[in-house]
């Protein structure tokens, strides 16, 4: 989408933001009503970038009776599809005049590389919301088969206010996904970023007022989970809540949605994704290069992250010593620097439990061979690039989700042993598969237990299709594609009588 600049332009650009900190409301920047802010911290220096405001109950009462309001008066609700979808198409193109603003503002706050936010995503973002506002005037309802003595009309229908809450692993991706079908659905929606990565979607909304957006209908209230979060999945007006994030978190969502209104749960949750190399795979070159881009891209810090490497016996040694080739390109070091593909972690919390992780590994006997440290870095919080052969199944490290720049190797006999292997985990995200054989390679995608499961590479499929898990990943719905639509909607059911009664009357 857009040529790299240099470190230096990317460095006065970051210098020269008028950076957003305060909540977005009825189309209006305002401070929380405490006055509380949360510190926007840059995870690479350790400095602070500004203070966000923190939204709380009262914050969050008000926001949602604004987003109510406009949703019952028909702003955006009612207005006709091909307008919400020219407001949107509108977004997207000041989204691109602001794409290098976007785009720092993301890495700095997430510690991302600036070479993913330039190149992934800012332009995916751009077009899943640009995908989804063209689905705007494209989706009909459908007639029932009801014969000719009746009319069976089944609509769609906004379902209401939406809230949105976004992980911060992507901030500005999962604000695209979550936002462009429920925005293009006529629902007037509120996005709750998380405390450690807020500013591209205040940016977001900046641009909003621009694009023509009605106030009440693109709400942001930047806060802590439990504070913002919970007063949403807990608040009788809000109709449907999106989340990505931990498992953990999800289950809570799930109990204030038995506690408040049985509002609509869409839960995008962990995973502990395999990838399986069987030992006819061709060109092992080519595998390394996917396993190594699955498991260390974005730091690890994705929850389709294959960071269980199912390998068979065969090939193994051969296949590790190319991964451990090809992530000596992921260079490590400052995010604004367009030449490091990995950046620093998160958080210093997120920090310490991957290297706690790492040293359980270490623990439980699996072998390091790539990695396994900290880089110092300033006041940055980086690691580097790990993998442990000799894992067992049954340790903590194959089984719980790290979100880090951790591979676990286990070695396996058999087809079948591996397909167990992967499917020993209370996770079904994703899963890749690499195999020459076209028959097992059916067979074999249809055994992994994965809402998305790729062959002979990894990836998340793209925007048409849908991105949700299996068990304990993912609950309710799905991201992306046309189903993604359905979630935010309700389905209404007409019905006309069409009989003539009185020529009835006269037959009987």
């Amino acid at each position: 989408m857009s040529a790299l600049l240099t470190e230096s332009e990317f460095e006065a650009i970051a210098s020269s933001i008028d950076l957003p900190s305060n909540a977005f409301i009825n189309g209006k920047f305002m401070s929380a009503k405490s006055g509380k802010t949360i510190p926007s911290v840059n995870p690479a220096t350790g400095d602070v970038i500004t203070d966000v405001a923190a939204c709380q109950v009262e914050d969050i009462d008000f926001a949602v009776g604004k987003a109510r309001e406009a949703f019952d008066r028909g702003y955006w609700s009612r207005l006709h599809p091909t307008e919400r979808k020219h407001a949107m198409i509108k977004l997207v193109k000041l989204m691109k005049r602001h794409r290098h603003e976007l785009a720092v503002l993301e890495s700095i706050d997430s510690g991302k590389p600036i070479s993913d936010c330039v190149e992934i995503d800012v332009p995916e973002s751009l077009h899943c919301l640009e995908w989804h506002a063209e689905a705007a005037d494209k989706l009909y309802g459908k007639i029932s088969p009801s014969g000719d003595d009746a009319l069976g009309m089944i609509v769609r229908e906004p379902i209401g206010v939406v809230a949105c809450i976004l992980p911060w692993n992507f901030p500005l991706m999962m604000a695209a996904w979550k936002l462009g079908p429920a925005l293009a659905s006529g629902n007037s929606v509120i996005i709750k970023p998380a405390p450690q990565t807020s500013l591209t979607a205040l940016k977001l909304a900046e641009l909003s007022i621009e694009a023509g957006i009605p106030p009440g209908v693109l709400t942001v209230v930047p806060g802590d989970g439990p504070e913002a979060g919970g007063a949403l999945g807990m608040h009788p007006d809000v109709n449907a809540v999106s989340f990505t994030g931990s498992t953990v978190i999800g289950r809570r969502f799930l109990e204030y949605s038995a506690r408040s209104n049985l509002k609509r749960i869409v839960l995008e949750l962990g995973g502990k994704n395999p990838c399986v190399v069987l030992d006819d795979a061709d060109n092992l070159d080519y595998v390394a290069e996917h396993v190594a881009q699955a498991v260390f891209w974005n730091m690890g810090q994705n929850c389709s992250s294959n960071s269980r490497l199912i390998v068979q016996k065969g090939i193994k040694n051969d296949l590790l010593e190319k991964v451990i080739e090809k992530t000596s390109d992921w260079r490590t070091g400052y995010p604004l620097d367009p030449s490091n593909k990995l950046g620093a972690m998160n958080t210093r919390e997120h920090f310490n439990k991957v290297m706690n992780y790492i040293n359980i590994g270490k623990e439980e006997g699996a072998s390091i061979i790539l990695g396994g440290e900290s880089i110092d870095i300033g006041n940055g919080i980086y690691i580097e690039p790990t993998i442990f052969d000799g894992v067992g199944r049954d340790m903590r490290i194959s089984r719980e989700e790290i979100f880090g720049p951790v591979l676990s190797v286990i070695e396996v006999d058999s087809p079948s042993e591996a397909i167990s292997v992967a499917n020993d985990t209370e996770y079904g995200l994703q899963a890749s598969l690499f195999t020459s054989n076209v028959k097992q390679a059916h067979r074999m995608a249809r055994d992994l237990q994965a809402g998305t499961v790729t062959v002979n590479c990894f990836g998340e499929g793209d925007i048409s299709t849908p991105f949700g898990g299996y068990k304990q990943s993912g609950f309710g719905g799905r991201d992306n594609s046309l189903l993604a639509h359905d979630q935010y909607c309700e389905t209404k059911t007409i019905w006309y009588d069409l009989s003539d009664n009185d020529q009835d009357a006269d037959l009987s």
